[in-house]
């Protein structure tokens, strides 16, 4: 043996180690289970899939491993389900809107296609919370179920065209309020060039991504991932109607949010400015600058992508 480790003072060290070590297990964070309220109800195996996998940090019915316990993992623990609960708490979910409910559904499936859920940190001590893709296909099939079917009335159909029309000649709403974070509203989108599309099937929406001329260029040059600062993209929704025939056309319109870059402005929140105009009113979304916080957790698992979630449609060979 090394001289060293037979040396009193490498025994005292040792030994105030032990005992700092021991101490340091009574300074624990408060972390207990809070009453359930108005607990999500989903079909059966929905939940069980989702309890498996998420309600730990996302419930109050929290149930930790004895290695979750012992400090310091305590305190990293405590410090994900505090905040795991604040962005979104199953116990609660059920007394949302339905609207919310399935909006959270679509997040759940988003974030867990992406890799993003459960995180990976997790995953290391908690190997069975990972979701299997027989799983994920079923958490898929039954937001599938979630999606309206909204059949077309031809009276709100002329209605609508005729709205869309004037809108194409005079432009939205004027004096338009501001989102709570002091963004104004970019009223020339509508002149702006469509670089995707997509829909979202929790909601039964159709969505067109336009993009500024900053942004168009960038496509151009292939010169997006990071987007160049003054690139806006707007994110225009409709309600999906159905036709007779079965094919789908763009209904009520529901929003238009915006992603706007300035990496120096914005780089509190990764480097994009957030906005969204609610119905015809355009009604700002949020009621605080805070409402960005859910924008950027739902965009985080693109992080490779410059947090874009649509990227431009690519022309083909011969087009």
């Amino acid at each position: 043996m090394h001289p060293l480790f037979r040396s009193r003072g490498f025994k005292l060290l040792v030994a105030t180690g032990c005992l700092a070590g021991m101490g340091a297990q009574f300074v624990r964070p408060e972390l207990t289970n809070p009453p359930v309220t108005a607990n999500f109800q989903p079909p059966a195996r929905v939940k069980e899939i989702l309890q498996n996998s998420c309600y730990n940090c996302h419930s109050n019915e929290t149930r930790l491993a004895w290695f979750d316990q012992v400090v310091p993992a305590i305190w990293l623990v405590a410090d994900h389900v505090e905040k795991g609960r604040r962005h979104l708490n199953f116990s609660h979910l059920g007394g949302a809107p339905i609207a919310e409910q399935k909006a959270v559904m679509f997040e759940c499936v988003s974030q867990i296609k992406l890799g993003a859920m459960p995180l990976k940190s997790y995953l290391l001590g908690h190997p069975g919370a990972k979701v299997t893709p027989g799983e994920l296909l079923e958490l898929a099939q039954y937001l599938d179920t979630l999606k309206p079917h909204v059949a077309v009335d031809a009276d709100a159909t002329a209605a609508r065209d005729a709205e869309l029309a004037k809108w194409a000649r005079t432009g939205l709403a004027k004096n338009v309020q501001p989102a709570p974070n002091g963004i104004e509203y970019p009223a020339d989108y509508r002149n702006w060039k469509a670089i995707s599309s997509t829909d979202r099937a929790d909601n039964g929406t159709m969505r067109e991504i336009l993009g500024n001329d900053v942004a168009v260029r960038a496509i151009q040059a292939g010169e997006i991932n990071p987007w160049p600062d003054g690139t806006i993209f707007a994110k225009v929704a409709w309600i999906q109607e159905a036709e007779a025939d079965g094919s789908i056309r763009a209904g009520k319109f529901k929003q238009v949010e915006f992603m706007i870059k300035d990496s120096a402005k914005y780089a509190a929140t990764k480097g994009w400015g957030w906005a969204r105009w609610l119905g015809t009113d355009l009604h700002p979304f949020g009621t605080s600058a805070s409402f960005t916080s859910s924008c950027v957790s739902c965009h985080l698992p693109l992080r490779a992508n410059d947090y874009v979630f649509t990227l431009p449609l690519k022309d083909q060979p011969g087009e």
